[in-house]
């Protein structure tokens, strides 16, 4: 793990939860103080969110869920669906007593939807969260993706998701170019590691779908709720989720960070959403469980 500077360097212990169904959720668990779940996305693992657990451990507890189908928790199953994500969410708050959850883009969709369902939670920090309104998050390439991992071309299909998914500049790219661009960004390591994940990106996104405008239902979140964005993210969803949650949270405060894109937490600004974070969760709540 890498500290930032001013940051000291915390290790990270390997722990286990069972959760309703039986499945193994594995999780990392570093830093001191009150507890915090922290919840990745889509093409990522518990390790992507080092920096940021390191920065959110210097005055938190973090742990961070390695969701279904990573590292070694179980798999998604057959039946994979939100509710499977929120029962192992819900077996690692009875495990660590963490009363705060922080969830980014999908997993920030997590984060809301496990706050909606327990009262468990004082404070929800979500960034980007993947709350889809009016079909805003774009599924149209998954009939093209899931063909291309039928016929084992992971890079084709990472290609056709990252047009798609990313920003407004990128939507026009040819395939062929973002199959020479996407290695020279990303390596060889954590390209492998984002093949393996790939089949469960698809169904993760499959979830965005059915839930699609059910925001509404939020206003059940008796928790407080930071929602976070980045001023460069360039995705047209993040304004419209961000709107719809603000209209229908009870208690909700929202931060932007002018110079950070979709992926501060886990890679542009881990020290400085943490600290937003660590803000947010040391102030005093304005409800009770």
């Amino acid at each position: 793990m890498t500290a930032d500077k001013g940051d000291s360097i915390l290790t990270a212990a390997s722990r286990t939860v069972v959760s309703a169904d039986g499945t193994a959720i594995s999780y990392l668990t570093t830093g001191r103080g009150l507890p915090v779940i922290v919840v990745p996305g889509v093409l990522s693992t518990a390790c992507d969110y080092a920096s940021f657990a390191n920065a959110l451990g210097q005055t938190h507890t973090v742990h961070t869920i390695e969701r279904r189908g990573r590292g070694l928790s179980g798999p998604q199953g057959d039946d994979y669906s939100m509710i499977k994500e929120c029962e192992d969410i819900a077996a690692l708050r009875e495990a660590t007593a963490a009363a705060h959850i922080f969830g980014h883009s999908y997993g920030g969709l997590i984060a809301l939807e496990a706050a909606r369902t327990s009262r468990g939670f004082l404070k929800v920090a979500v960034y980007e969260p993947g709350v889809s309104v009016g079909g805003s998050i774009a599924l149209g390439w998954m009939g093209a993706y899931k063909r291309r991992l039928a016929e084992a071309k992971p890079l084709d299909a990472l290609a056709t998701f990252s047009i798609v998914a990313g920003p407004e500049r990128a939507r026009k790219t040819p395939i062929w170019l973002m199959k020479v661009l996407l290695p020279l960004f990303i390596g060889a390591a954590d390209r492998r590691r984002m093949f393996d994940l790939l089949p469960a990106n698809l169904l993760e996104h499959q979830v965005v779908g059915q839930l699609d405008n059910s925001y509404p239902r939020y206003e059940r979140i008796g928790a407080d709720v930071l929602v976070m964005r980045g001023g460069k993210s360039g995705l047209n969803w993040v304004a419209q989720a961000t709107n719809a949650l603000t209209a229908v949270l009870p208690r909700v405060a929202v931060h932007e960070f002018p110079q950070l894109d979709h992926f501060g937490p886990d890679k542009t600004g881990s020290r400085e959403v943490a600290k937003a974070v660590a803000t947010f969760f040391s102030a005093i709540p304005s409800v009770d469980v």
